[in-house]
Parts: C-alpha cells; structure tokens; sequence
C-alpha cells in the first residue's frame, strides 16, 4: 500500500481540521445562542384562584417555558427555592406581586425571571428578592462558571498522562486516588479560601471536586486503558468537548435546548457543576441525581483501568519469554 505524498497528508489534515471546526462551532454556539427558559421550574404563591389564575396566564403567555407549582405562600415557595425545586416565585400579595428568586442556582435565570415579571406589574417595578443570592465575592457568578472549567481541563490532562506515562495497573489505580483526593483538596482550597468565590463547607465542597476529578480523569484513563490512543480521543470528545457545550454551568440546564441541556446533565461536567452549586450554596439540596452520574463515571473509569490491558508494560515473566532478536537470528541460522 502506498504511503500518502507529503502533499496529500497535508491536505487530509486540513480537510479534518475544518470539519471538526464545522462540528464544533455549532456544538458551542448553538446552545449559547438559543437560551431561553424551557420548562424551567418556577412557583407561584398566594391565594389558591389568584395563583392559579396566574399559573394558566403565564403557559398561555410563555408556552413551554416555565413549569409552574403553585404553592400556599411566600414561606412555601421560599422553601422550595432552597430545596432546589424550583428557581424563583411570583409572590401574590397585597400590595402586588413580588418576585424571589436564588441567584446562586443560575444569574441567568434570575434575570430572565426578573424580565418576565416585569410584565406583572402594571407599569410598576416588580420587587425581587434573593433568597440565595451568590457569594458576595462572586456577585456576578461569572466566577463560578470560569473556576469551574480549569477543573475539568486539568482532570482531563491527568486521565491523558496516567494512560501514556503509568504503565502498571495498580500504579494507574493509586494515581488515579491521589489525583482525585489532591485535586479536591486543592482546588476547593482555591476557591473557597484564595479566591472566595465559593461559600459552603470546606470539606464537602473538596469531596465534590474530587468525585468530579476521579470522574473525569477515569473516564479518560479508562477508555485508554480499553480502547488505547482512540480511547483517549472519545473520552475528551466526550467528557470535555461536548460536555462542556452542554453543561449549562454558566446557564442553567433548562435554557439549553432540548434534549440537549438534559443530556448534558449526563455529563461530568453538567453533573458536576450541578453538584458543585447544591453543595455550596444549598446545603446539598438537588444533587442526588448529579451523585450519581459522577459516581457511575468514576467507578465505571476505575472499572476500565482495572480491566483494560492497553498502554501497559509486559510483566517480567511475559517479558523473560519473549525471545531476543539475537537468539531468533540464532535460530533462523540453526534452522537453515
């Protein structure tokens, strides 16, 4: 078979760069150039037929947008907020309506939120409230969304090299373990004490990012371990590239489209800044589901690393028995 001219491999290279190009500019700027709420979850509280009366008015106003409870008052849809079930509440009283929203499970949300009830009072401003607002050093949460990305960039460059550079399985294992408990330690200290962009527990917000660096990182080492060098590709593909596209980290799940922001949250890096906000600002309220999805992707890794032979160097017995280049010329000699 004859080998491509220098020509000709340069030319399949360019050709491969662009249509990874052509897939990936709509990969990312799709999603980001279509938000819009789309059955985001939201209350309305007060009396039973003002409330329901409001609840019917916004799916006739906003079809498909909002998915709405009505709740009996402000205190329930205050505690639904911060269970996480829902983003914000129109609150019916008697000075008109109010809006309560937590910033800290998305800013984009609570501005589209605060956009749509703007059309509730008459002429006059809506009053919001923010029953979890974001750290005051983060007001913004442009902070949360930034340090989140480095996490998943360099859990990824870790699950790369313990495929090329370890060669024992164990050794895979162990370093995959002191990554995931380094990286958590680390990296929440960053975040919670040097930057202060992240409140909550010290502890638990380090037992989040390391869950999200064994998850990532194994996925990665274990596809390699499985699949070889083509592993490693899909795991980056498929762990950083889209799931970084779908994440909804800077968003919310439910402004990317669907089914996209849904597929998403299957996804490290959707389940992990899904996680990462419950812990920090909800007390781990919402983040079951996001548990375990980045439990799955890490036992599953551990799984592949323990069970895949590829990249791994020959034990010393398998290495005694293959014969050396001398002894087979000797043999060929022999033979003849």
């Amino acid at each position: 078979m004859r080998r491509p001219t220098p020509l000709a491999l340069g030319v399949l290279i360019a050709v491969a760069v662009v249509a990874l190009q052509v897939l990936l500019v709509p990969l990312f700027t799709g999603p980001a150039a279509h938000i819009a709420p789309r059955d985001l979850p939201i209350a309305v509280a007060g009396p039973p037929p003002a409330a329901t009366g409001l609840a019917h008015q916004l799916a006739a106003e906003h079809p498909g947008a909002f998915d709405v409870t009505v709740v009996a008052d402000a205190a329930a849809a205050d505690t639904a907020i911060k269970d996480r079930q829902v983003y914000g509440a129109i609150v019916l009283g008697p000075a008109g309506p109010s809006l309560h929203v937590a910033s800290a499970a998305g800013p984009t949300v609570s501005s589209l939120l605060t956009q749509a009830a703007a059309q509730l009072g008459s002429g006059q401003p809506v009053p919001v409230r923010d029953v979890v607002p974001t750290d005051p050093d983060d007001p913004r949460g442009a902070g949360f969304s930034a340090g989140f990305l480095p996490l998943a960039i360099t859990s990824l460059l870790a699950g790369v090299l313990i495929f090329l550079v370890v060669r024992r399985r164990a050794a895979r294992l162990a370093t995959l373990g002191a990554y995931a408990v380094l990286a958590g330690l680390a990296g929440a200290a960053v975040l919670h004490y040097w930057l202060g962009t992240l409140p909550g527990d010290y502890l638990a917000v380090a037992g989040v990012v390391g869950l999200f660096a064994l998850a990532v990182a194994g996925t990665v080492a274990g596809l390699g371990a499985l699949l070889g060098r083509p592993g490693v590709v899909l795991g980056a593909v498929l762990v950083f590239l889209v799931g970084n596209a779908l994440s909804g980290v800077s968003s919310a799940p439910e402004l990317l489209p669907q089914p996209w922001g849904a597929f998403g949250q299957l996804l490290p890096i959707g389940a992990g800044g899904t996680l990462l906000r419950s812990v920090a600002y909800f007390d781990g309220r919402g983040g079951a589901a996001a548990v375990t999805v980045l439990a799955a992707y890490a036992i599953g890794g551990l799984i592949l690393v323990a069970a895949g032979r590829r990249g791994l160097s020959p034990r010393p017995a398998d290495a005694a028995a293959i014969p050396a280049p001398a002894d087979l010329t000797r043999e060929a000699v022999d033979a003849g």
